[in-house]
């Protein structure tokens, strides 16, 4: 044991949990919130209302959930995630049968103070439960076939209940922080390659199923996925989105336009630019430069939570780390290229850049979690 080791443990246990608080991390989490405080005082014309002001007060109280789920020992989290994900359920039958419609889809749940969206909230438990089933489950099990069905099922039965609202990029994210789970737990190969050709035969499936009445899809999906695959088919109409997204992106060139001198967002020819069309808005104004460097601070996020899962011996707590960064990758890779013109537009935030209270709270939440795994892990 080293000096300094000695020195902090012979310090309270309060102010020691402070001490092995990954300060880093928090400043990167911070660093990337103050991007989106500006994008949204630019978009509201150089004002704090709306949006900026509302969004700095709710990363303030998720700096603060942040701390008080850090203080709580780790176990206690394995313990409560099976809780957590049948409220997570719960919440969505309730937004399913009580909720409100909002752009033709039921996904809130109205408390008075704030629009709570519960699939937000059922990323994270997913994650945490499936977590801690691999801790739980004998490593020599986890590729043989029974045990791999019980996560699926799990993973499964929020993607039906989100499916229903509709929201298919939400739907989207939930299998897939579910596979990176299951594929960091060590589950076989053969399983991936056996969904990606069910993935495959459904993808046929949806096109050979359009028109009829046993189509998978909404006619709205569908149109998404042409403009998509087409964006100047229809550029003043379902390619609207897309096409003056990549005109903001275009126009802002290597260094952008400047802070504020957007003609896209200022002139309110870029639709949505307070939530998931905000990173046009930053290259617009930033240009290349501008975007790169917001990427290269969610990598560091990543590369941070990466280096503490696998400082840490607990196996939940490590699963749970990293199921959670890969979560987060996926937040930010997936709004990127939907706004790029790379993947659909499937409605996903920029996550603490894009306005919006309940994904702001969850995911602050959510790093607080790895911020326990990293504070409780065994020194």
């Amino acid at each position: 044991m080293s000096y300094l080791e000695y020195n902090v443990k012979t310090v309270p246990s309060g102010i020691r949990k402070i001490l092995y608080f990954n300060w880093p991390l928090l400043v990167l989490l911070a660093t990337v919130s103050c991007v989106g405080f500006m994008m949204l005082y630019s978009v509201a014309g150089g004002s704090m209302t709306p949006w900026a002001e509302a969004q700095m007060k709710r990363f303030g109280l998720g700096v603060a959930m942040m701390f008080v789920i850090a203080m709580v020992p780790i176990w206690f989290w394995r313990n409560i995630a099976a809780l957590a994900y049948i409220f997570g359920l719960v919440l969505l039958v309730v937004v399913d049968q009580f909720g409100e419609v909002n752009m033709g889809a039921k996904r809130w749940i109205n408390l008075g103070f704030m629009q709570l969206q519960p699939s937000e909230l059922m990323k994270i438990a997913l994650v945490m439960l499936l977590a801690a089933y691999y801790d739980w489950l004998d490593i020599k099990k986890t590729s043989r076939p029974l045990w791999v069905l019980l996560p699926v099922i799990i993973i499964l039965i929020p993607t039906a209940l989100v499916l229903r609202q509709p929201d298919l990029g939400t739907s989207i994210l939930l299998i897939a922080g579910g596979a990176i789970v299951m594929f960091l737990a060590g589950v076989s190969w053969w399983y991936f390659g056996a969904v990606i050709a069910m993935v495959v035969g459904a993808v046929t499936a949806v096109f050979q199923f359009r028109g009829t009445p046993y189509q998978f899809l909404k006619d709205y999906q569908y149109r998404r996925i042409d403009t998509f695959l087409d964006p100047s088919a229809d550029p003043s109409g379902a390619g609207y989105h897309i096409t003056q997204s990549k005109i903001a992106l275009g126009s802002g060139g290597w260094t952008g336009r400047g802070f504020m001198q957007g003609t896209q967002s200022r002139l309110n020819f870029l639709p949505e630019k307070h939530t998931d069309f905000i990173f046009t808005t930053l290259a617009e104004e930033f240009g290349f430069v501008g975007g790169f460097s917001l990427l290269g601070v969610y990598l560091l996020v990543i590369v941070f939570c990466m280096v503490s899962a696998f400082q840490n011996k607990d196996r939940f707590s490590a699963l749970l780390t990293l199921g959670i960064a890969g979560t987060f990758f996926l937040f930010f890779a997936v709004n990127m290229s939907m706004v790029m013109g790379l993947a659909p537009v499937v409605g996903v935030p920029l996550p603490l850049v894009s306005y919006g209270g309940s994904a702001m709270l969850v995911l602050l939440a959510a790093f607080g979690l790895v911020q326990s795994a990293h504070i409780h892990r065994p020194r």
